[in-house]
């Protein structure tokens, strides 16, 4: 494994759509061990292909220790509720704000091994969810903030 570069705000590849990933082959999946180490060692939640510069439907979140999910073309299929909580960003150092996000959230995805699943989450693995799936299509938590933090 090997620890990535993370893009930081202003580099053109955070505002662009990533491509679906058609045939997961083996660099898919060192891709993903990496994206972890790399979310691990950056004490993120959570971290999207394109922060590491790569435009492909791939991110992991780990709001839990051990407990990582891997993501590869995920969708949003469903959402209920609110909440405005406190959100930062890997590609946004130092900045941090209230964000309005769904409280609950249902991503259908598939796994290294080309299985289907799906996830549900509340509180912050909901937000983290929003979040990393926002990077996909090239949005920033920046783009949701009702007010900003010192």
């Amino acid at each position: 494994m090997a620890k990535l570069n993370i893009v930081k705000y202003g580099d053109d590849t955070l505002r662009k759509v990533c491509r679906p990933v058609e045939k997961i082959t083996p660099r898919v999946i060192t891709l993903l061990d990496d994206m972890v180490e790399t979310m691990r060692e950056a004490n993120g939640c959570g971290l999207a292909a394109p922060q590491v510069g790569i435009l492909r439907r791939i991110a992991v979140v780990e709001v839990e220790e051990g407990q990582v999910i891997e993501l590869i073309n995920p969708k949003i299929i469903a959402f209920a509720g609110e909440q405005q909580e406190q959100e930062g960003c890997l590609s946004i150092p130092g900045k941090w704000g209230i964000t309005v996000r769904p409280e609950h959230v249902t991503v259908r995805a598939t796994n290294r091994f080309g299985e289907q699943f799906d996830v549900s989450g509340s509180g912050l693995l909901a937000r983290a969810l929003c979040h990393e799936l926002d990077h996909l299509d090239g949005k920033l938590f920046i783009d949701h903030v009702i007010r900003y933090e010192e």
